[in-house]
Order: C-alpha cells, then sequence, then structure tokens
C-alpha cells in the first residue's frame, strides 16, 4: 500500500482538504445555528461532522482501494438554515440527525429502499434542493445592500477569481471575508484571546430528542436531499472515472459514521461529488489504482482541521451574521444553478418541478412542517395529477 502513496496524491489530497472545508464551512455553521445551536454546539457539530467524514474518508478508501472522498452535506446545511428552528430547539434537531443517519444505513443496507430513493424523479429532487438554496444564495446581494464596503470585497473576490480559476472562487472569497473581518470591522477587546483558548477541541454532546415535527421538517427532507444531492451523485462521479463502487456499502458507511456524529450536533456526512472528482481525476495521479491515496490524504486534512473548528467558529462569529451568510451563499451558487438546470430540464415534469420549487422556496410551513416537505409532497401530487390526465386523454 505504501508503494502505491505518491507526491502527486498528496498535494491533491491536501488541495482537497481545503477546498472542502473552506469552500462550505459557512454553510453549515449557519445551518447549526439556524436550527438552534448555541456557537458552542455549533463549532461542536462542524469538528464532529469534519472528523467523522475524514475517518470515513480513510476507512472506505483504504478498504476498497478507490479514490472516495467524503464530505459533510452542504445541501444539507442549507436544508436547515431554510428550516429554521423547531419546537424543542437543538435537541429535536439532533434526534432528526440520528433518524437521518440511520434511513441512510438502511437505505445502504436494503436494496429495496436504495432503489425507491432513486425512484424520485430527479426533476422534482432538483426542484426541491433549489427551493432550499434560493435564500441563502440571495444573502450575497442582501449583504451588499446592508453595508457595500463590507461585503463588495467578499463579492468581486469570488467573481474576479472565479473568472480565472472556478474551484478558487469560494476560498477566494473566504480570504476576502477573514480581511474585511481583520481590518474592516472593529473587534471587541479581549475577542482575539477568546479565539485563542477556543483552539481547544469543542466537544458538546447533546441529548437527542424525538418528535414528530422533527422527523417530518429535518429528519426526512435531510435524507431525501442527502442521497439525492449527494450520495448518489457521488457513486455516478465514481463511475465516470472508471471505478465500480458499491453503493449499499458506501451508503451504510457515510451512514454509520453520521450517525456517530450526531449526538456532538453533526448533521450528516455523505460520498462527496465536487472533491470526489479532484481525487479520482488523472491530476490525481495518472495510474488509477493509486489515486485512493488522494482521499486518504484528505480524510487526514478533514481531521486536523476539525480539531480547529473551535477556533474557526469563534473568530468568524466576529462578523456580522449577515457576511456569514453572504459567504456561504457564494459557496451554494454552484450547486444552485446546477440542481435549477437539472429540475427543469424536462419538460413533462417542468410545471411540477416549478411547483416543488416555488413552494419550498417560499420558506412557509404548515402544521409545524418545513416547506422543503410541502415541496415535495406538492411537486409530487402536481406530477401525479398531470400524469392521470394524460393517460385519460389517451
Amino acid at each position: 500500500m505504501l508503494r502505491d502513496f505518491s507526491g502527486q496524491s498528496f498535494f491533491m489530497g491536501c488541495l482537497t482538504a481545503f477546498v472542502g472545508f473552506a469552500s462550505s464551512f459557512a454553510v453549515v455553521l449557519q445551518g447549526l445555528r439556524a436550527v438552534g445551536a448555541s456557537d458552542v454546539e455549533a463549532a461542536s457539530g462542524l469538528m464532529a461532522l469534519s472528523i467523522a467524514m475524514g475517518l470515513c474518508a480513510i476507512v472506505l478508501s483504504l478498504y476498497t482501494r478507490m479514490p472516495i472522498s467524503i464530505a459533510w452535506s452542504t445541501p444539507g446545511g442549507a436544508l436547515l438554515a431554510a428550516t429554521g428552528a423547531v419546537e424543542g430547539g437543538f435537541s429535536v434537531a439532533v434526534g432528526a440527525f440520528i433518524i437521518s443517519a440511520i434511513l441512510i444505513i438502511a437505505a445502504g443496507l436494503f436494496k429495496p429502499l436504495g432503489k425507491a430513493i432513486s425512484l424520485i424523479p430527479a426533476s422534482l429532487a432538483n426542484g426541491m434542493l433549489a427551493g432550499v438554496l434560493l435564500p441563502l444564495c440571495l444573502a450575497p446581494v442582501k449583504a451588499v445592500g446592508f453595508n457595500p464596503l463590507l461585503a463588495l470585497p467578499i463579492v468581486l473576490a469570488w467573481i474576479v477569481v472565479g473568472a480565472i480559476k472556478r474551484l478558487w472562487a469560494v476560498p477566494a472569497a473566504l480570504v476576502a471575508f477573514v480581511l474585511v473581518l481583520a481590518f474592516g470591522i472593529e473587534i471587541p477587546e479581549g475577542a482575539l484571546v477568546h479565539v485563542v483558548r477556543s483552539a481547544i477541541p469543542p466537544v458538546e454532546f447533546v441529548t437527542p430528542a424525538f418528535t414528530l415535527s422533527g422527523l417530518i421538517s429535518i429528519a426526512l427532507p435531510l435524507f431525501l436531499v442527502t442521497m439525492a444531492s449527494q450520495n448518489i451523485p457521488g457513486i455516478a462521479v465514481l463511475k465516470v472515472n472508471h471505478y465500480e463502487p458499491r453503493p449499499g456499502l458506501s451508503f451504510a458507511v457515510t451512514g454509520f459514521f453520521s450517525l456517530l456524529a450526531a449526538p456532538f450536533g453533526g448533521h450528516a456526512v455523505n460520498l462527496a461529488a465536487i472533491t470526489a472528482a479532484m481525487c479520482a481525476g488523472e491530476d490525481a495521479h495518472p495510474d488509477p489504482k493509486r489515486r485512493y491515496w488522494a482521499a486518504i490524504i484528505a480524510g487526514v486534512g478533514y481531521v486536523i482541521f476539525g480539531l480547529v473548528a473551535g477556533a474557526v467558529t469563534a473568530f468568524v462569529a466576529l462578523a456580522p451574521p449577515i457576511l456569514i451568510q453572504a459567504v456561504a451563499g457564494l459557496a451554494l451558487v454552484g450547486a444552485f444553478s446546477g440542481s435549477v438546470l437539472a429540475a427543469f430540464k424536462d419538460v413533462k415534469d417542468r410545471e411540477a418541478a416549478a411547483v416543488t420549487f416555488l413552494v419550498t422556496a417560499s420558506g412557509v410551513g404548515f402544521a409545524g412542517i418545513s416547506g422543503a416537505f410541502w415541496g415535495l409532497l406538492a411537486g409530487t401530487l402536481m406530477l401525479g395529477l398531470t400524469h392521470f390526465v394524460q393517460t385519460l386523454k389517451k
């Protein structure tokens, strides 16, 4: 195994870890805080997720000898941000994380459940995802309206660097955010000392609570969005690069590590898509049989980033919330545009996808249940009605 190690894989693994963490940790923090997590609980959740996805990548890549890259559920974080606090607070959210993880494990172990998830029309799944992402993707515009002097440097860094090298757009925005925070915002006395003290890994166990509203508002949508927008595309990316992973095994293992992270505030880890392409492509190594080391090194990097999650969270907390949302929104623009394109690609499903998108994006919940669930339900009913009418016409 050590003979397969290479400097090329080491570099790509380090790059993958940096891009994977830096490009979307703001989304995770925003999502956890939205469902009621305190700063300490959010830092604990970020730490748990980063360490869980690092260990998961190492285990799966070593076992399969494939470059299986793991990520936290970025769409899941956006879903939490759109859902907001549920009755019962963060404990109910953690209970929902546990249920979602169990469902992911079940989808891996029991083929009928996995097949049932794959039968959900891609147009509806992407419509729901687009509706979930829209509010955060509007945040950069709102941030510019809030304070142009603070927000414009972040947005411009994303635009300029993205035009040159798309992969570095979000890290560039993150660097601009750090500079704005360091030189453009008055930092309270003693705040930096608090950041340094927060370097100790924040371990916060959250006693889960299980409610029906938590199940329907968070657990089921989180499960669906993680499977439809992360796990299934993750398998597809590996196959495009001529690997033949076992979907059931991969789903079950990611669900297991999600289950371990949940009591400490982590919502879900899953197969990666974008960073999977980095580890599985030729840039990781000319020999496909040696690329798995890139995913292993990325896993080690995620564990290291997880250990400093407390300091990262404390530093980010010094900024106005709208700026954090702006960085998160910029990180999700690519995912939003992709989901919109996929949602409205099929003409016969377009109206149902539009209904799903609009109901979800409205953010309006009924009976304590979030808009994501109602959006998917409304789109499914619309699609069923359309197909029924077309059948009658025949």
